[in-house]
């Protein structure tokens, strides 16, 4: 509760935004080179070849983006460099798909996993730009919000299990049996000024035992 505000859980949002049509297209445009190389030379091992492919279809649907049209530099991540829309309340995200390993499904899996779970913080995908290290990157539009602090580690927790996840390694990382969200520390969870939870930069993969390793290698608690 604040100011007289109920806080409302994310659950009671869940479903309600569809995937942007875009990022349906360049799923298509990934997963048809995903197959073609498997057929041929049976392995997943194909993410350079489908971010090639991706850059060449989004010229050809005027789908490139220059990062002159999307406002103000503000930050850079490990995986995302962020810009602050000069017109609307909105920020870009410019993903180098850092966190899909040999083919680019993760990345599609996480976003729709992102929208179905955080509606209110959304993505959209709305092309394709280049970084500043020269990388094909998707652009990502979220809406920007007003925040007033950070959430803390047991609003985190409280607000992931109201969703049906469970913490695991001490709150390493959170599952449902379906998804696993890693990452969602203080600083990439906002509490809005309406008092509700934000999870504006989780990671967040397909369940499974062998995601461990990963979350081992990526956490800062653990030495690599």
């Amino acid at each position: 509760m604040m100011d007289g505000i109920e806080r409302l859980s994310q659950e009671n949002k869940c479903n309600k935004n569809e995937v942007g049509g875009i990022l349906e297209q360049a799923e298509s445009v990934a997963r048809g080179v995903l197959e073609s190389i498997q057929a041929i030379a049976r392995t997943t091992t194909c993410k350079g070849v489908q971010i090639a492919q991706l850059n060449k279809w989004a010229s050809e649907h005027d789908l490139w983006i220059t990062t002159d049209r999307l406002g103000s530099y503000e930050d850079r991540g490990s995986e995302n460099e962020v810009y602050l829309s000069s017109d609307s309340n909105v920020v870009y995200k410019l993903n180098d798909f850092r966190y899909s390993d040999d083919n680019l499904e993760p990345f599609f899996e996480r976003i729709k996993a992102h929208n179905l779970y955080f509606p209110d913080c959304a993505y959209t995908l709305i092309g394709f730009s280049q970084n500043a290290n020269g990388a094909c990157c998707a652009v990502l539009q979220q809406p920007y919000i007003i925040s007033n602090r950070e959430a803390n580690e047991s609003e985190i927790a409280e607000e992931l299990e109201r969703l049906g996840f469970h913490s695991q390694m001490d709150g390493e990382y959170y599952t449902n049996g379906t998804h696993d969200i890693f990452d969602a520390s203080p600083n990439n969870v906002l509490v809005g000024i309406d008092g509700n939870l934000y999870f504006i930069d989780t990671i967040i993969y397909r369940a499974s035992v062998s995601n461990i390793d990963i979350y081992h290698s990526q956490s800062p608690k653990y030495s690599k």
